[in-house]
């Protein structure tokens, strides 16, 4: 049988496995689910429903949704009281904002 991580880390220096886990900590933070997200923010689906008008079960659709259409992820950022920001990186420059692609108003007819 295996060893656990706490059996594995136990040699290492106490600096040092201190070290790993606030890297650990940070990169889970980097890469978090819609309901990672939602958890943190300590809301509930039904705090959402309320906020988006919408149905808990389209709650819990979206927090499994692995592609869907940026007003709506947009909408969902924001009724936790967050902000979307989209972004284009490339190996050779520094990264790019993109603006205007989640604006509802930049389609309005008006």
């Amino acid at each position: 049988m295996g060893s656990s991580l706490n059996e594995k880390l136990n040699p290492v220096p106490k600096e040092r496995r201190q070290r790993i886990f606030t890297e650990a900590d940070r990169l889970h933070a980097e890469y978090m689910t819609l309901q990672d997200i939602r958890k943190a923010k300590m809301l509930t689906q039904v705090q959402l429903v309320e906020s988006l008008n919408i149905r808990q079960a389209t709650v819990a659709q979206t927090e499994k949704r692995s592609n869907m259409l940026l007003s709506t992820l947009r909408n969902y950022i924001e009724a936790m009281g967050g902000q979307l920001l989209l972004t284009v990186e490339f190996p050779d420059r520094p990264h790019v904002v993109l603006k205007g692609l989640s604006d509802i108003e930049q389609f309005s007819t008006g």
